[in-house]
């Protein structure tokens, strides 16, 4: 059992579920693990019953709060009292845990804000936390599965915002990267086609800019059977991507 001194709790659910104390991971077996990431993405005390339906919904009510019971014992007995506060009635994340999932929601309201000054968090940091989903390789939990939907959506939004937000600040090459992780995150979404391109040509970089614009026109005719919205075609006139594509031939 660890310390009930512990200074630094840290719970990742981007890109996978780790629990690190005093920067030493500590190992969960699966039901702790799924405790505690129900609680994180909750964000709320919640009542023992409520919890215990959600993690077990196909056995007993008698069975789910015996199983909510022994893994509560198992968290407890690898963390301590410091990770859960728990009473009779309900359960919560203890307030002093930082988790990524937290901090990557905060920063990327943030950047849409645009009544916000964000120079703070234009940072690779950010874009990292941005570029990963919520415990990508969890698929049998539907609350895993809508809280990982929402969050790729508002990371997308923002990852677009940030590239617009250093494109302003002529940090293009951060912009274009910032480009670049909104299109691996959804190469079919047009808007994050348009960010990076929009990013290629504010730093001057044209080849680049109708690759890219070539790039999202073949996907989108092969995948869906469209063409470029109006404006992402008005980024390019036809014209000038023939005149400017056969002189480079």
């Amino acid at each position: 059992m660890l310390s009930e001194n512990v200074r630094d709790f840290r719970l990742d659910l981007l890109r996978g579920f780790s629990l690190t104390v005093d920067g030493r991971r500590i190992p969960l077996i699966w039901s702790a693990q799924r405790l505690v990431a129900f609680l994180a993405l909750k964000e709320r005390p919640l009542t023992r019953t409520y919890v215990a339906e959600a993690l077990w919904p196909e056995t007993s009510r008698a069975k789910a709060n015996a199983n909510l019971r022994s893994t509560l014992w198992r968290v407890q007995r690898s963390c301590g009292n410091c990770l859960l506060e728990v009473s009779v009635q309900q359960i919560c994340l203890a307030p002093h845990v930082v988790v990524d999932l937290v901090h990557g929601s905060q920063v990327a309201r943030r950047l849409l804000d645009a009544s916000r000054p964000c120079d703070d968090i234009l940072t690779a940091e950010t874009r990292a936390h941005l570029a990963a989903d919520v415990l990508p390789d969890w698929y049998d939990d539907d609350w895993v599965i809508v809280e990982r939907e929402q969050f790729h959506q508002l990371r997308l939004h923002a990852l677009e915002a940030m590239s617009a937000r250093l494109v302003s600040a002529a940090r293009y090459g951060e912009a274009v990267d910032a480009g670049l992780a909104a299109v691996m995150a959804e190469p079919l979404r047009e808007s994050a086609h348009r960010a990076l391109i929009e990013a290629h040509l504010a730093a001057g970089n044209l080849c680049d800019a109708v690759r890219q614009y070539r790039d999202c026109e073949r996907l989108l005719l092969e995948e869906l059977g469209v063409q470029p919205s109006g404006p992402m075609r008005r980024l390019f006139p036809t014209h000038h991507l023939l005149t400017y594509e056969q002189a480079r031939l």
